[in-house]
């Protein structure tokens, strides 16, 4: 049984396992470790908390197991992580789905920040790149990604 709800903040320890469980295993893959690092602390526990406590965060579980989670911001997309054995498996895109039915609600319009390897799924789903961001992390290193957009289908009639 997929379900996908509100996180609480009971959830947060369990959120903050999973995202930083998923940077750790799949982003050495793609970037050196000071950009691991970054997005660790990017998605640390007090900002998974506030984001929760903004009624932004949800999570998606599978035989009442966390398995993948989501956030948004406004109509920006900000987080969207999937266990690594879960992946593959649909359930980044029901994720996916279901913030942006919800920020469809009030925007016509979906952004998010995309990493380089992460930009050609998107653009699957209808994204594409407005522009090319860069930032500095630690060491001289840089993180390269895409700000991609979509637009939304109005659920009002």
């Amino acid at each position: 049984m997929v379900k996908y709800q509100k996180a609480t903040e009971k959830d947060t320890n369990q959120i903050l396992e999973l995202v930083q469980e998923t940077i750790t295993k799949v982003y050495p893959k793609y970037y050196p470790k000071e950009v691991v690092d970054f997005f660790c602390e990017l998605h640390g526990k007090e900002k998974i908390k506030e984001d929760i406590c903004r009624g932004n965060v949800s999570v998606l579980l599978v035989n009442n197991s966390l398995v993948g989670t989501g956030s948004y911001q406004d109509n920006h997309i900000t987080r969207v992580y999937v266990q690594p054995e879960f992946q593959g498996k649909g359930y980044g895109s029901r994720i996916m789905e279901e913030l942006e039915a919800e920020i469809a609600l009030t925007y016509d319009k979906v952004y998010l920040d995309a990493s380089l390897p992460a930009s050609h799924l998107y653009e699957k789903r209808g994204y594409r790149t407005v522009k090319h961001e860069k930032w500095q992390v630690e060491n001289g290193v840089v993180l390269v990604y895409e700000v991609m957009e979509k637009l939304l289908c109005s659920h009002i009639i």
